[in-house]
């Protein structure tokens, strides 16, 4: 088991092969999740990771800390070499690679990434001579768009042909955005420290986009959106990671995967049940099939709705796979809150103008001014104007947008795109995937969004409050509450569930109720 050096030190370059026993802390979400899916025996392209530690020495010394990192790097990478028999950025079978941020927490598309890393003209000729000329090419543009964006920060800058050091400018830019705006803005909002850094993943590429066998796509082990126990997700024939998550490409409900290739369906769905007994919670899967071989490329938490958390912490307690006390600690005082605010009645929804539909990303309902601008949605928010996002599709630098805003619209995208994965966690309601024309037809209007429905309507509807007797899952947890909590009255405007909710997770950290 790889824990620490023979000094005592943790390791800074460190194997995902199944033997690194250290925390997300040190190998991040990312990491660790590859490591325990490596120690399973599930299907996973080697991979290693270079720790949160040397990402904090990095920004105090990065010519120090790479110097001093990159003979372990090197020996990392002829060990992908070895597992994969191929050689990294040279022919005749090329070994390309993605560079991975892993914070410690989840923190779903706010740092960078780099895909198909180890490529130039010469690679591009043995994947061609390999494969086929097509997706060779595809491969290298692919490259040469994220590498120009990510790490040259200049789209008509010359990409470098060296692998090498295309692989420790890679790992630089990775770190440096754990300090980028929107990273930054993200951990403020949901109060995360600053000081972690980020870890960085490099693992052997496997191509969604080789041929009419392959694809890409996200699945969740359970609906985040509803918390029903069926599996949701996308499948995208003949894509990489990117192409999903950046809700800018059309894709197929994970059930078009069953009908395409159902072997990697089934197996599919076998790994997604055996993460969650492992993991005892709902799982976001990333995955690629490459010529009909199904690889895994990360497991996490799935970020789920306020409805979702309270009905699959009752689901998991139901089956046993967890506690009273753990039931509770998976619902927060916001969740119930959530589910506590107004509602838009059908009577009321369906006598307004409905301006568009699409895919009901996150339950909810909003009401406000639509904004198309970001900069413009977030002025207005600071006015005190009730703002709605309306957007082609959000990317990981609209996130102070989304943090402004009470909902959100998009053109594009399903429901693993960004701005569906993270409106869930922030609480926005959101629909996606509404058409071509609709943020210009929307912008400025006073709408509601319905993420329940999946609509959005015009005007500011009359919504109706709810209490916790109305809903049967939150009564069940208030029962369970009750058996755990000694105090039943809080501050005013709390309910009974959200005070003993409050005094629960405040005892389990540590703190006096």
């Amino acid at each position: 088991m790889i824990s620490r050096s023979a000094a005592g030190r943790i390791p800074d370059v460190i194997p995902l092969d199944g033997s690194a026993a250290l925390s997300r802390e040190v190998v991040g979400n990312k990491g660790f999740g590859v490591n325990a899916m490596r120690a399973h025996g599930l299907p996973v392209p080697p991979a290693f990771c270079v720790s949160t530690n040397a990402c904090a020495r990095w920004f105090d010394d990065p010519v120090a800390t790479m110097e001093a990192i990159w003979p372990d790097v090197l020996a990392e990478i002829g060990r992908l070499e070895d597992e994969t028999s191929r050689t990294f950025g040279a022919g005749p079978r090329p070994l390309l690679v993605s560079v991975r941020s892993g914070a410690a927490q989840s923190m779903p598309g706010m740092l960078d990434t780099v895909l198909n890393l180890g490529i130039n003209d010469a690679v591009e000729k043995a994947m061609a001579q390999e494969f086929s000329e097509s997706f060779a090419r595809d491969t290298h543009e692919r490259f040469r768009r994220m590498y120009r964006s990510i790490v040259l920060a200049d789209d008509h800058a010359d990409v470098p042909d060296d692998p090498h050091r295309q692989l420790r400018d890679a790992i630089q830019a990775v770190f440096k955005s754990w300090n980028g705006d929107r990273a930054v803005t993200y951990r403020r909002h949901h109060g995360l420290n600053d000081i972690a850094g980020t870890a960085v993943v490099v693992q052997a590429m496997v191509f969604g986009n080789r041929d009419t066998k392959s694809g890409t796509g996200v699945l969740f082990t359970r609906d985040p959106r509803t918390g029903a126990n069926t599996p949701f997700g996308e499948w995208l024939a003949g894509g990489q990671g990117e192409d999903v998550v950046s809700g800018t490409v059309d894709v197929e409900p994970i059930s078009a995967l069953a009908q395409q290739l159902p072997s990697v369906y089934d197996e599919l769905m076998r790994a997604a049940r055996s993460l969650e007994e492992l993991t005892r919670d709902v799982q976001d899967i990333e995955f690629t099939v490459e010529d009909s071989k199904l690889w895994l490329l990360q497991t996490r938490r799935a970020k789920r709705s306020a409805q979702a958390a309270v009905r699959l912490a009752l689901a998991f307690r139901r089956e046993g796979l967890i506690d009273d006390v753990q039931a509770l600690s998976r619902v927060t005082p916001d969740d119930v809150r959530t589910l506590l605010m107004p509602a838009l009645q059908p009577e009321t929804r369906l006598a307004a103008t409905l301006l568009a539909s699409g895919l009901a990303a996150s339950p909810g309902v909003a009401t406000g001014r639509a904004y198309t601008d970001v900069d413009e949605a977030i002025d207005a928010a600071e006015r005190d104007e009730d703002v709605i996002l309306v957007r082609t599709a959000t990317s990981p630098d609209d996130v102070a947008g989304m943090l402004a805003a009470r909902g959100i619209v998009t053109e594009t995208g399903g429901a693993t795109s960004h701005a569906a994965v993270v409106s869930r966690e922030l609480g926005r309601p959101s629909v996606v995937g509404c058409g071509r024309g609709v943020a210009e037809a929307l912008d400025g209007k006073l709408i509601t969004v319905d993420g329940n429905e999946g609509e959005v309507r015009e005007g500011v509807l009359e919504l109706t409050a709810w209490s916790e007797d109305d809903s049967p899952d939150l009564k069940e947890l208030t029962e369970i509450a009750y058996r755990h909590s000694a105090l039943r009255a809080g501050a005013p405007g709390d309910t009974p569930l959200v005070t003993m909710l409050t005094a629960i997770q405040r005892t389990q950290e540590g703190d006096t109720p």
